[in-house]
């Protein structure tokens, strides 16, 4: 005989309930618990709280002052009697606490450091200004004498060219005067007796001032009538062409007649011819003789 098959179940549908049994234990262990609870609270607020002793003291201590005894009044009947005086005693100060002497002996040697801090700095901060001061000193004192020393050496090497150009000049000069002396006596025109230097004579020749005077002497008009032998200097400059420029009186004669009549002849003359060289001496003296 065949089996017959199983239900067919949905996986989807609840299970089926399994009992209370589970269930109610949990529920009586909870219960349990919170029954624990309450009793260990109630407990613990019925306890004693503990005192807790805090002391206060003051930073610095402070004593009250005695309490004032008040002298007993005197008796009517007996003589007064001297009261003594009730004799106060201080309190003994307490010693300080061995933490407060503690913390002023930290305070006074934390300022005795800072103290010798401050000084060691201000001693540190005098020495470098002092040093940069020196320093400084140095540097000027330096640069004053490079500057002395640079100034030196430009005028001494300013002296130097000047007197190198100076040499130079003069140098230049000489070659130049030699040169030009070799060139005049080249052209000199002294005879082979003659002890100068120059490149001509400057005086004029030996038979010029015949001539000038034979030129002048004509035109003389003088009809005075006079005693001696009258003679006038005159000093006469000439043009290069010949031309008579201009004419002083060196020396008189004694008579002015005589001396205007040489001077009109000088005029009248106008031009005086060259000497035999061809050139027109430089100023030159001619002596007038009333009578040769």
């Amino acid at each position: 005989m065949a089996l017959a098959s199983p239900v067919w179940r949905d996986p989807f549908m609840p299970r089926p309930p399994q009992g209370v049994g589970p269930g109610l234990a949990l529920a009586l262990l909870a219960h349990a618990l919170l029954v624990a609870a309450l009793a260990f609270g109630v407990n613990w607020r019925t306890s004693e709280p503990q005192a807790v002793v805090a002391e206060l003291w003051s930073a610095v201590p402070q004593f009250a002052a005695p309490r004032a005894v008040e002298a007993p009044p005197p008796s009517p009947t007996p003589p007064p009697q001297r009261v003594p005086e009730p004799v106060v005693k201080s309190a003994p100060e307490p010693a300080p606490s061995r933490d407060a002497q503690i913390a002023v002996e930290k305070a006074a040697e934390r300022k005795e450091q800072l103290e010798r801090l401050a000084a060691e700095r201000a001693s540190a901060k005098e020495r470098e200004k002092t040093r940069l001061k020196a320093e400084q000193a140095a540097k000027a004192e330096r640069a004053k004498r490079d500057a002395a020393e640079a100034t030196a050496a430009a005028e001494a090497d300013k002296e130097a060219k000047a007197l190198a150009a100076k040499q130079a000049q003069q140098q230049a000069a000489a070659r130049e005067s030699y040169q030009k002396r070799m060139r005049e006596l080249a052209g000199a025109t002294g005879g082979p007796t003659d002890t100068g230097s120059a490149l001509r004579s400057s005086g004029p020749s030996a038979g010029y001032a015949g001539r000038i005077m034979a030129r002048i002497k004509p035109n003389i008009v003088f009809n005075d009538v006079v005693d001696g032998n009258l003679m006038a200097t005159v000093e006469v400059k000439l043009a290069l062409d010949g031309t008579i420029v201009s004419k002083r009186l060196v020396k008189s004669s004694g008579v002015k007649s005589w001396d205007d009549a040489v001077l009109r002849a000088i005029e009248r003359t106008e031009i005086l011819p060259r000497d035999t060289d061809g050139r027109v001496p430089p100023p030159f003296q001619i002596d007038f003789k009333l009578r040769e």
